[in-house]
């Protein structure tokens, strides 16, 4: 079990676009095993991007309602609708913001054993996917949050 620190907003890693991952190998599931082991080791997180690890790589981990979703490459192919609710960021510690972002997503993907998954989501699902995704373009939420305040 390998728990990272978490890079922190200023850290340039989370301001670049990251690699794509070319082959699911062992060293791909050892990385999915270290964020979720890192998220888990948060109080508070749902999801977390390799970049905010320290790792310019195309993976994520989210956890919503006891059920993680490790996806490696992952992109938003269907958006409908618009929600706006309050986010916060392991890596921007403290801070939270009202952010839009689309009610329902449809996300592909790879899985751990190098399948193509497709997953619809709405709800907080849908928001940390979009957010995990951003991560993964070098986006923060708080580019685009709006009524930027300390958490209460």
């Amino acid at each position: 079990m390998a728990i990272y620190q978490i890079v922190k907003s200023e850290d340039e890693i989370l301001r670049q676009k990251a690699k794509e991952i070319e082959e699911v190998t062992p060293q791909v599931c050892k990385l999915l095993d270290n964020l979720r082991d890192t998220l888990y080791a948060t109080s508070y997180g749902v999801g977390l991007a390799a970049p905010q690890i320290g790792i310019s790589k195309r993976a994520i981990v989210v956890d919503v309602d006891d059920e993680l979703f490790e996806l490696i490459n992952p992109e938003v192919v269907e958006q409908e609708g618009l929600a706006v609710d309050t986010e916060g960021c392991l890596s921007v510690p403290g801070i939270v913001g009202e952010v839009i972002r689309a009610k329902k997503v449809k996300i592909r993907a790879l899985n751990r054993e190098g399948e193509e998954v497709v997953i619809v989501a709405d709800g907080l699902l849908a928001r940390a996917f979009q957010h995990e995704i951003d991560h993964l373009d070098g986006i923060l939420f708080i580019d685009k949050a709006e009524n930027i305040r300390q958490m209460e």
